[in-house]
């Protein structure tokens, strides 16, 4: 959330057991429960594009398959020029 902005106060049940690792946790962390639930939801937000990506890249696959002469063709291309890199 853009920095500023007034924030918009929601309500969420909750079951309680994790409620109290919720406070348990941020308590620990020395945070507010709110910045903890905020930060969850942020590293919930990007592993769900990372994974919209990663089906995205998988499709694209799926698509357009490899062509195993063109990874023939840069293995062979590489087994060249590797050996002459000063590591």
């Amino acid at each position: 959330m853009a920095r500023g902005r007034p924030k918009k106060i929601i309500q969420v049940p909750i079951d309680q057991d994790l409620l109290e690792r919720i406070d348990e946790t941020s308590g620990v962390l020395a945070e507010s429960r709110a910045a903890f639930i905020r930060e969850a939801c942020r590293l919930r937000l990007r592993s769900l594009e990372g994974s919209k990506l990663d089906r995205i890249y998988v499709e694209g696959y799926k698509r357009f398959p490899e062509n195993t002469a063109w990874a023939k063709v840069s293995a062979e291309l590489l087994s060249r020029r590797l050996p002459k890199e000063k590591w």
